[in-house]
């Protein structure tokens, strides 16, 4: 599939494409449940992107060696969701802070992945424009094993619930995403805009509909600073732990200001563990909002070819729970 192709079918509003890739969507089952049938028996909802070109061909990111540490050496965030039932990943036992250190990596020529969770585990209503939905990034990575391990599946024991066993999550959705600046007026925003490819037009989407994974749509994104605290405000928003959220180098922290939140311009908030985001549904109809249309091949499945056929896929090539 790749990244696929925008086309420009007007010359207004103005826009300017900085990130294109491909994103993944993945739905993991609640503690002890094999599989889901209903949003009430999901655990997260993932949405993994993999940057392939942009503004820049290289991009910075959180050195390999910083940050949390990730999940192998911390613990599953699902594990401790699950016994917590907190659906907002602020876990007390985790590691520190990320973001520390950087390193390069040119996106045209090895693969970069961020695992992001939503913490309402679905996107925003597209119904509710106003209503934003808050998520983080999980984890920074080049290597896919390191994904394919946060998805997986484990068992642990606990002194008060006993024998616990979170199953793998499944793969929901695949397509391709552009993060782009939208000029309106005098103000300038960013957008994270996707279509999907798989569930292929014309099969049944249950599971999709009810996590609110339109075919297309378009989000307004908006970075949180990690000083600025949210308990207690009027954003609603809890947030992480201190200690997980993300540390920017000074050329991305310098662009808060004294503002509790940043446009996602560049794009390199992302590539930081612990970066905490607003989506914000503006339109479930790209062309019509920023005279865009995304195309892709469906010839056949990167998300299988990357994460290999041991994920489950039925939601994905059905549109079917499993």
């Amino acid at each position: 599939m790749g990244q696929g192709e925008e086309v420009k079918v007007r010359s207004h509003p103005e826009t300017h494409i900085q990130e294109r890739g491909e994103i993944f969507f993945f739905y993991r089952p609640k503690v002890n449940k094999e599989e889901a049938h209903s949003p009430n028996e999901v655990q997260r909802l993932y949405i993994v992107l993999r940057p392939e070109s942009g503004d820049r061909s290289v991009e910075v990111t959180q050195a390999p060696d910083s940050g949390k540490g990730h999940i192998e050496a911390s613990g599953s965030s699902d594990q401790n969701a699950g016994d917590d039932n907190k659906s907002d990943g602020t876990d007390e036992n985790k590691s520190t802070r990320g973001g520390h250190g950087v390193q390069e990596v040119n996106i045209e020529k090895e693969p970069l992945f961020r695992l992001i969770v939503m913490g309402k585990k679905s996107l925003p209503d597209p119904h509710r424009k106003s209503t934003p939905y808050w998520g983080f990034v999980e984890l920074v990575t080049t290597k896919i094993d390191d994904v394919k391990a946060a998805l997986g599946g484990e068992e642990y024991d606990t002194s008060t619930r006993g024998h616990r066993q979170i199953y793998p999550a499944r793969a929901l959705g695949e397509g391709v995403y552009r993060i782009l600046k939208h000029k309106s007026g005098r103000k300038t925003h960013t957008h994270l805009i996707y279509r999907l490819e798989f569930p292929s037009e014309g099969k049944e989407n249950e599971p999709q509909e009810a996590l609110n994974i339109e075919r297309e749509a378009s989000f307004l994104i908006q970075i949180k600073n990690p000083d600025q605290h949210g308990r207690g405000s009027s954003s609603g928003f809890r947030g992480i732990q201190s200690k997980r959220k993300a540390t920017f180098p000074a050329h991305l922290e310098g662009q808060f200001g004294n503002n509790r939140y940043s446009a996602a311009d560049p794009p390199d908030f992302l590539n930081y563990e612990g970066c905490e985001f607003l989506l914000i549904s503006a339109s479930d109809d790209i062309e019509e909002e920023l005279g865009l249309e995304l195309k892709t091949d469906s010839s056949c499945s990167d998300l299988v070819k990357t994460f290999g056929e041991s994920v489950a896929t039925t939601p994905l090539f059905k549109g079917t729970w499993g």
